[in-house]
């Protein structure tokens, strides 16, 4: 499994999709989990833990605690992709790029999932 895309929430899969088929287009191997870091941080923990994936893309609106969470529990990437909502994507943005030093998260702009995808591309080729 090369990437884990994380989502909090099924309102999400529009971006889902976007990521999914430009990693489908590259042949780049995914799995796809729902989670929320506020409601199931279990889940969440769970998921990293046993993912054997070598990039993960956290995509998340509003406060976007995902991607932030998921990189303090793992040494992998995290690309962090904030969702639209209240503030425009303005909020989640702010969150996914203001993580305290040590805790890297890689940041797309608001609703761009195909950048992940991109960006976990490059990503991949750069460690081979």
């Amino acid at each position: 499994m090369d990437v884990c895309i994380i989502a909090a929430s099924k309102s999400d899969e529009e971006i889902v999709g976007n990521i999914t088929k430009i990693l489908e287009e590259y042949k780049i191997s995914y799995e796809l989990q729902f989670a929320s870091a506020h409601r199931e941080p279990e889940k969440v923990q769970s998921i990293v833990a046993h993912s054997h994936a070598k990039v993960f893309i956290a995509v998340a609106g509003l406060a976007a605690a995902l991607p932030g969470f998921v990189a303090s529990i793992t040494k992998k990437p995290v690309i962090g992709v904030p969702v639209s909502s209240k503030l425009g994507g303005l909020d989640a943005l702010l969150s996914i790029v203001q993580m305290p030093r040590g805790v890297p998260v890689a940041a797309v702009g608001i609703d761009n999932g195909e950048n992940a995808a991109h960006l976990a591309k490059r990503i991949l080729d750069a460690a081979q």
